[in-house]
């Protein structure tokens, strides 16, 4: 990539740094990972986009941000790796959301409890957040195809941005992805490769083929620039915050923020998001992360408990499919974003999952899917193991929407009671 393709970017991205090794490298000089990954056969070659803090803050302020009228993540660009925000594709991405759910806090007796709904982006996931950074990076670089290996979400996300932007995608999910999903994909206009295998089996088979057409990689924790799309959520919880208290300071800080884990990227974006904030004085200090496991998919808490920096892969079975995850493509940063922030990992069982979707959805109006109520219990798992405290500031992202699996809900509300029709059969029904 040359230096006129990267033009103002060069502004404020200053490099690249692997997290493994510490090597660091010009904007440009490499793709995805560091050379360290390929030498040493493991996953940890992983590359950290930096910036120069002191020209973001010359070319804007929280203030300006907290003024803006674009409400999308375009209005971050000096925090994006990106020339400016006429390169993201014309779908606007981002400024979901933060609910002060009342009836939820009276519930849980979490006084100062938030929801960030991100089910409410274009596609209906957070995943919108990194794919438009994807399509944007692709259109830079001149690729033809942009292509993705995913359980459904980041699938859908990368459709849909690829689709406003008219460019081509092809995307890699394993055969059991939801069915809502994949109709997402389709009518999007996507090309579906449906693998017979795991979602590390597509995974695989996209990096391969990434590099054997020349197409742009997009899959999580593999491609650097996806974590600079996903912390902007950092940013809105920051900005969104201080305005719905009517605070003096343009942004503020909760003490902890709850995420659902599959992978890894979204805390480590989540992470890095506040990072940038702290670094630029914006915010005074770091919120303690809490990444949330199924217990059929517990690969990054097991490594967080353990003291592990490579996490030993798992068989993962659990319904929440969109963290349903093997072995962890982003634990680097997925448990620095734990660690370094004084958080933790939480296990939840399944049910307690799907127990979740209902108090969200009744008591706050956010219908999440099983991953996005994974955040949600693992708030109500912290509570009783007196990890938060009732008067703490506690966001919760829900990350995809539940249409995106509306089976799970129906495991967990029923069926619908089917009546003649006839005022009688109401009030048999109602018992009134």
């Amino acid at each position: 990539m040359s230096g006129k393709q990267l033009g103002r970017e060069e502004m404020f991205v200053t490099g690249l740094r692997c997290l493994r090794c510490g090597v660091r490298y010009a904007s440009g000089a490499v793709e995805y990972v560091c050379a360290c990954r390929s030498n040493q056969g493991s996953d940890l070659g992983t590359l950290d986009v930096e910036y120069d803090y002191a020209a973001v803050s010359r070319a804007v302020t929280p203030e300006q941000l907290r003024a803006e009228a674009d409400r999308s993540i375009g209005r971050f660009w000096p925090l994006l790796p990106i020339g400016g925000r006429e390169q993201l594709p014309p779908l606007p991405v981002g400024g979901t959301p933060l609910l002060g759910v009342p009836r939820l806090r009276a519930s849980t007796g979490l006084t100062q409890l938030w929801v960030k709904d991100d089910g409410r982006n274009p596609s209906a996931s957070f995943k919108d957040r990194a794919s438009a950074i994807a399509v944007a990076r692709a259109r830079r670089e001149g690729r033809a195809v942009v292509a993705t290996a995913s359980t459904g979400n980041a699938a859908a996300a990368l459709a849909g941005q690829a689709a406003a932007a008219g460019q081509k995608s092809v995307i890699f999910v394993p055969k059991s992805a939801p069915p809502a999903k994949i109709a997402q994909l389709l009518v999007y206009g996507s090309t579906v490769l449906a693998v017979e295998g795991s979602y590390d089996d597509a995974f695989d088979l996209c990096t391969v083929a990434c590099h054997t057409f020349g197409w742009y990689n997009r899959s999580t924790g593999y491609n650097p620039y996806m974590t600079e799309g996903k912390k902007t959520v950092s940013y809105e919880i920051a900005l969104q915050l201080a305005e719905q208290r009517g605070a003096a300071a343009p942004m503020q800080a909760p003490d902890a923020v709850f995420v659902s884990v599959g992978d890894g990227c979204i805390i480590g974006g989540v992470h890095k998001g506040f990072k940038d904030l702290v670094a630029l004085g914006w915010i005074e200090r770091m919120p303690r992360m809490y990444g949330v496991q199924s217990t059929l998919s517990p690969a990054l808490h097991n490594a967080w408990r353990s003291g592990a920096e490579i996490p030993v892969p798992v068989r993962a079975t659990t319904r929440a499919d969109s963290i349903s995850v093997d072995a962890p493509r982003d634990p680097v940063k997925a448990l620095a974003a734990v660690r370094e922030s004084g958080g933790a990992y939480v296990l939840v069982e399944d049910a307690a999952i799907l127990q979740a979707i209902l108090p969200l959805a009744r008591l706050g109006g956010v219908f999440a899917e099983p991953a996005g109520a994974t955040a949600y219990a693992g708030l109500l798992q912290a509570w009783c193991d007196g990890l938060v405290q009732p008067e703490e500031t506690l966001v919760v992202i829900n990350t995809g929407s539940g249409l995106k699996d509306v089976r799970a809900a129906m495991e967990v509300t029923g069926e619908v009671r089917v009546i003649e029709p006839s005022l009688a059969a109401v009030r048999d029904a109602l018992g009134l």
